[in-house]
C-alpha cells in the first residue's frame, strides 16, 4: 500500500503572494496580466535600466525613503496632508502608486500615456492653501519636478546599495533619462536627464526645503506607527531604518532622525541587504518576472 503524503503550504509561495497582494492590491493579478500581456510598443525596451531598477526588491526601501525626502517641501507636504489618503488609506495609496509605476515602466505606450493623463487630471483638482497662507497647486511644474527628482534619486540610491545588479555609471544616466520620459508625460517641462543633472536639481531645491509639522508627523507615522500587522513590524522596521539610512545627511537631520555611522555600517545596512534579498526570494515565484512594482 502506498502512502500519499500531503504537501504542506509552501512558505515561499505564501509569503510572496501575501506581499504581492499587499502592494498590488486585490486587482493585482488582473492588472499584471494586462500590463505584461497586452501587445504593442512600449516606452522602454527590456534592456533599459528603468526596468531593472523598478523590478528589484530594493524599491521597497527606495519608496519609503522617497516619501520621507519628498515631505521636506512644505507645499508638496501640505498637498499630501490635505488631499492624499496616506493616513486613512495607506495601502490603497501604495497600490495605486505601484500600479502606476508598473504601467509606465512595463506597459504599452498607450497604457503608459493613459496612466499619466489620469494622474494629471487628479493633480488639476488638488489645490489649497498652507497653514501659513501660501497657495499651492499639485499641477505646479515646480512641485511636480520636486516630487520627481526626490523619487528618482531615492530609487537610484536604493538600487545602487541593495539592488541585485547595481547599475554602471552609464546605466545610472540611462535610468535618469528613462524616468525623464515619464516626467514629461506628467507635465514636467525640463526634467534632469543625467545623474549629474539630478544631483544639481536636488541641490537647487535645498533653500525651499524644511521639516514642517506635517512633515514631522508624516515621518512619525511612517516610521513609528505604520499600518502593518504585528507580525510584520520587525521586517518593516528593518526597511524603515534603511530608508532613513538612504537619506542625505541634511534631510535626516531636518527630519530629526538620528543616525550613528558605526551602527549604520555594522547593523542597519547588512540587515537591509538581507531583508531585500528575502523579499526578492519570496516574490520571484509570485510573479515569475520582475519583482517590484509587483504588478
Amino acid at each position: 500500500m502506498t502512502t500519499v503524503r500531503k504537501r504542506g503550504p509552501n512558505p515561499r509561495l505564501w509569503l510572496g503572494q501575501g506581499l504581492f497582494t499587499r502592494v498590488a492590491g486585490p486587482d493585482g493579478a488582473r492588472n499584471r496580466a494586462l500590463i505584461h500581456g497586452t501587445p504593442g510598443p512600449r516606452w522602454f525596451g527590456p534592456e533599459r535600466p528603468v526596468r531593472r531598477v523598478h523590478g528589484d526588491a530594493s524599491m521597497f526601501v527606495g519608496g519609503l525613503s522617497a516619501l520621507l525626502l519628498q515631505s521636506l517641501h512644505p507645499l508638496a507636504m501640505a498637498a499630501v496632508a490635505a488631499h492624499s489618503g496616506f493616513r486613512g488609506d495607506p495601502w490603497g495609496r501604495l497600490q495605486r502608486t505601484s500600479t502606476f509605476l508598473a504601467t509606465t515602466t512595463y506597459g504599452t505606450a498607450e497604457q503608459a500615456q493613459r496612466a499619466c493623463d489620469q494622474v494629471r487630471a487628479v493633480h488639476e483638482r488638488v489645490r489649497g492653501v498652507t497653514a501659513s497662507g501660501e497657495p499651492y497647486r499639485a499641477s505646479d511644474p515646480r512641485l511636480l519636478a520636486w516630487v520627481h527628482v526626490a523619487e528618482v534619486d531615492s530609487f537610484l540610491r536604493a538600487h545602487q546599495r541593495y539592488g541585485l545588479r547595481p547599475l554602471s555609471d552609464a546605466e545610472c544616466d540611462g535610468y535618469v533619462e528613462d524616468t525623464a520620459r515619464i516626467a514629461v508625460a506628467l507635465g514636467i517641462p525640463d526634467p534632469p536627464r543625467t545623474r549629474r543633472e539630478l544631483a544639481a536639481r536636488l541641490s537647487a531645491y535645498r533653500p525651499q526645503l524644511r521639516a514642517t509639522p506635517e512633515a514631522l508627523d508624516a515621518a512619525r507615522f511612517l516610521l513609528l506607527s505604520p499600518p502593518v500587522p504585528l507580525v510584520a513590524r520587525l521586517p518593516y522596521g528593518v526597511l524603515a531604518a534603511n530608508a532613513v539610512s538612504l537619506l542625505p545627511d541634511w534631510a535626516a537631520a531636518e527630519l530629526r532622525l538620528p543616525r550613528l555611522a558605526l551602527v549604520d555600517h555594522l547593523c542597519v545596512r547588512p540587515l537591509g541587504a538581507a531583508m531585500t534579498a528575502a523579499i526578492r526570494w519570496a516574490l520571484v515565484p509570485a510573479r515569475g518576472a520582475a519583482i517590484a512594482p509587483p504588478v
